[in-house]
């Protein structure tokens, strides 16, 4: 009587990655390029950059914006007049309400690239770095005890070659662009990522003086 060998099951396949979540409107463009100084000028205030990070799940009237940032309906209307201006959101859709019209905002563009501002007037250095910093001390809040998560932040240094330091930032930039793009749960809490490679000024301890 021969032996059977026990049968091998193979290894659960790893499902698919998920699309990324859409807003409930379209984009009129996928990636935007942001050049224009005041373009710069309206996302660097606090507020109207939590709108257009809120504007990425969905539109948004004027009246929920307010509700859920915990601010004036006039003034949540003049940071959306001066977003729509600088053409960073604009009116996707409206509704009739009785004898209103309600407007609902949504971003112009899925992704807006702040990449080589160098050149652009009137925009100082290192500014996403500082808006980027900022935000984050800005929006962080003390994980609860027991909530399945514990934050983190590191900071380090190498000294390597311009292709490597690039390399890494790709890798960065990858992670930023899964992280921005992962399936969106409503009711859960909203977690921010940040990250970057840049170049320091750090200098290099001299060698030893050679005797004689």
């Amino acid at each position: 009587m021969t032996k059977e060998e026990p049968r091998r099951v193979p290894p659960p396949q790893p499902s698919p990655p998920r699309a990324p979540s859409p807003p409930d409107y379209e984009f009129s463009h996928d990636i935007l390029e942001v050049r224009d100084p005041e373009q710069f000028k309206a996302v660097g205030d606090p507020t109207r950059s939590k709108i257009i990070s809120l504007l990425t799940e969905k539109a948004a009237t004027t009246s929920q914006l307010a509700e859920a940032l915990g601010q004036p309906k006039g003034s949540i209307g003049h940071h959306l007049k001066v977003l729509e201006k600088v053409g960073l959101i604009r009116v996707v859709r409206t509704r009739q309400v009785r004898a209103i019209t309600e407007k609902y905002y949504g971003r112009t563009a899925r992704l807006f690239d702040f990449r080589e501002i160098e050149d652009v007037p009137g925009v100082e250095p290192f500014f996403l770095m500082r808006l980027a910093m900022r935000e984050a001390v800005n929006e962080y809040v003390t994980p609860e005890p027991g909530a399945g998560f514990e934050d983190i932040s590191t900071l380090g240094h190498a000294r390597i070659p311009a292709d490597k330091a690039q390399e890494f930032a790709d890798r960065v930039k990858g992670l930023a662009e899964e992280f921005r793009n992962l399936e969106r749960v409503p009711g859960e809490r909203v977690y921010g990522f940040i990250g970057g490679v840049y170049l320091t000024d750090l200098p290099e301890i001299p060698g030893e003086e050679q005797d004689g």
